[in-house]
């Protein structure tokens, strides 16, 4: 993984506070379903369907861990 846990959760947590107004206690004790029918809610059914096995490995293929 070319993102550490920690620097993609605050990432997540700015955007949960720009986008919906939460503050970062708020964040933390949201659970990853309530987090994700909000990112729904704002961007629609884009993304909604995850990649399939052809898509991850060419992903895994264009862009190796270290």
């Amino acid at each position: 993984m070319s993102e550490r846990f920690v620097e993609a959760a605050v990432r997540l947590a700015g955007f949960a506070g720009l986008w919906f107004g939460w503050s970062p206690d708020s964040f933390w004790r949201a659970t990853p379903a309530e987090l994700a029918a909000l990112a729904q809610a704002i961007g629609g059914d884009a993304g909604a369907a995850p990649p399939d096995a052809g898509t991850l490995a060419r992903l895994m293929e264009a862009f190796p861990d270290g």
